[in-house]
């Protein structure tokens, strides 16, 4: 990683997840598995949720299922960040309803030319789609209750800047909830520079000990990091026979906007979104 420049990750992880979206290959690490996806129902999908989405917008590119930890209610506006074919996005919208409203953010043109057609298809007013890195999103300040998120922070090399930019878009008050990939011990070489493990979000895990503290700085609230042990079934399968799943884990991610004090918080120290 210390070689490559944030251009080079995210045009290599832009390339890899066009060819998914296109159908020219399958997804491999955590945002897949074998053969080409990870089983919904391993990560947390009921049966309901699974179909309840267009068909084509599970590619099986997730860790978790972050509809599980975000308490979504009516009304809301849901930021998903890396939203892929939309799966999460739609599922999201059924629970916020009419009155509510999603925006799924990719910084993949195939991956959002899919979950548009997807929208299309299914009459789905209240999700729209748009092009943009999750470092720099496309999204007005404090216009968003809740931020959820499934195994896409890990794609980004600039993790403080997904967060600070996931508290400038949050209203006072919001929240996020998201499912991403965590190192529980440092990754052998082998693993960190393994092109698959780059953009199958492994080689850029951070420490389970690094998250709570970079949230906490920027001015986050309430932030909890929970690990799912029963992850480490998925994950032998994203490149096997590689030991993966002895470094890393799938685990939920929660944490405030606190509703007053300065522009970000109500620390002194919160930095200026």
């Amino acid at each position: 990683m210390e070689d490559r420049t944030m251009d080079d990750v995210h045009a290599q992880v832009r390339d890899h997840y066009g060819k998914v979206a296109r159908g020219e290959g399958c997804a491999t690490g955590c945002c897949g598995g074998a053969p080409c996806n990870t089983n919904a129902a391993l990560l947390g999908y009921s049966e309901a949720e699974q179909s309840a989405a267009p068909e084509g917008a599970d590619l099986g590119l997730g860790c978790g299922n972050p509809q599980g930890i975000a308490s979504l209610r009516a009304g809301e506006t849901v930021l998903d960040l890396g939203s892929g074919a939309g799966f999460d996005a739609f599922l999201a919208a059924r629970q916020v309803g009419p009155t509510g409203s999603v925006i799924g953010v990719d910084m993949t043109a195939d991956m959002v030319s899919k979950a548009r057609a997807n929208a299309a298809t299914v009459g789905a007013g209240n999700v729209e789609f748009r092009l943009g890195e999750i470092e720099h999103l496309p999204v007005a300040d404090r216009s968003v209750d809740v931020i959820i998120s499934n195994c896409v922070v890990n794609l980004a090399p600039d993790k403080r800047a997904v967060y600070r930019e996931a508290l400038r878009v949050l209203k006072p008050g919001g929240r996020i909830a998201i499912m991403d990939v965590i190192a529980t011990t440092p990754l052998p070489e082998h693993l960190r520079t393994r092109i698959e493990a780059l953009s199958g979000c492994l080689s850029g895990a951070v420490s389970v000990d690094e998250i709570a503290p970079m949230l906490t700085s920027l001015g986050f609230a309430d932030v909890r990091v929970e690990i799912n042990r029963g992850s480490r079934e998925f994950i032998e399968g994203w490149l096997p026979g590689s030991g993966a799943e002895q470094y890393v884990a799938s685990a939920s991610i929660r944490a405030l906007r606190p509703s007053g004090g300065g522009c970000c918080g109500t620390s002194p120290k919160a930095p200026c979104c």
